[in-house]
């Protein structure tokens, strides 16, 4: 039996034949008749019996259409807790980021949705291969991810919001002999030792095409991914490394320089399962992150 089943039960015991319920529900009487018979064989006693040229409840029937009218008093308690969710504008809305994006949005959704009757944020750091971002998903209302510019498109199963195409520039103590260039190639930076991520992640593909151009192998020396403390190393001596030109923090001992001869992009983008945008604060939050890219990348401007 379903919801709309019974209901055609309680409005037959309301409204006496057949031809009246399907005027008051808009279909035809055949129809009408059809959903009695399903409903029939779900239930092991009589509903209805013929009393003259009408059809009635049995006892049975009368006993299920008041119950009907339960369910239906049930459902519409649970349709409406549904639209409270899904159209609260202060609901909770998990957001979950790699760490050079989480420095960056986070504090900038934070200003920004924190007015009385905003979402409720719930933030997380992710920092996982490429391949693992979209799994995210399952626990997140919405997932920052980042995806290097040739690398292959997101999985259908997400929806993609790209809020920024962000360069990366090779990062280098401001004393370093290549500091004074305006603009490097990889043949410039092919025989210094080098900082990286883990074998994986996005910007090795970066790294691997530096190496391809230059012709030779890169001697990678130290692998660390975490942004704030690759800048540290790079600041110690320790080496190049490619840092994203807008969310990461200026560190006063470096200095960036654009790559030229290869491809040094990276996509951030927001992912998230469809059905997720139907609440009213995801939408919120999804906006505001589109705000926040614009700011940050205004800083360049």
């Amino acid at each position: 039996m379903d919801e709309r089943q019974l209901r055609i039960l309680r409005e037959l015991g309301e409204l006496g034949s057949v031809t009246a319920v399907a005027e008051a529900l808009l279909v035809t009487p055949s129809a009408i008749s059809q959903q009695l018979r399903l409903l029939q064989r779900s239930i092991p006693v009589p509903l209805t019996e013929r009393e003259g040229r009408r059809l009635v409840l049995t006892a049975a029937g009368q006993a299920l259409a008041g119950a009907a009218v339960e369910v239906e008093t049930a459902m519409a308690r649970a349709r409406h807790v549904v639209d409270d969710f899904l159209d609260r504008p202060d609901g909770s809305v998990s957001v979950a980021a790699f760490h050079s994006a989480g420095a960056a949005f986070f504090p900038l959704l934070l200003r920004g949705l924190s007015a009385p009757g905003q979402p409720r944020l719930a933030l997380a750091d992710e920092d996982v291969e490429q391949s693992r971002f979209p799994r995210l998903t399952r626990e997140y209302d919405l997932v920052l991810a980042h995806r290097l510019d040739p690398a292959p498109v997101w999985p259908r199963t997400v929806a993609v919001t790209t809020l920024l195409r962000e360069p990366l520039d090779i990062a280098m103590q401001a004393g370093h002999p290549l500091a004074s260039r305006p603009r490097l190639h990889p043949a410039d930076v092919a025989d210094q030792p080098w900082i990286t991520v883990h074998d994986g992640f996005p910007l090795m593909a970066t790294i691997d095409a530096i190496a391809i151009a230059a012709n030779r192998r890169l001697d990678i020396v130290h692998r660390i991914n975490e942004f704030t403390v690759v800048a540290e190393a790079v600041a110690a001596g320790g080496g190049l490394a490619l840092m994203p030109r807008w969310t990461t923090r200026p560190h006063p001992a470096l200095v960036l320089r654009p790559l030229a001869g290869v491809h040094a992009r990276r996509h951030i983008d927001v992912l998230h399962r469809p059905e997720r945008t139907a609440r009213t604060a995801v939408r919120t939050v999804l906006a505001e992150l589109r705000r926040a890219a614009e700011s940050i990348r205004s800083r360049d401007a």
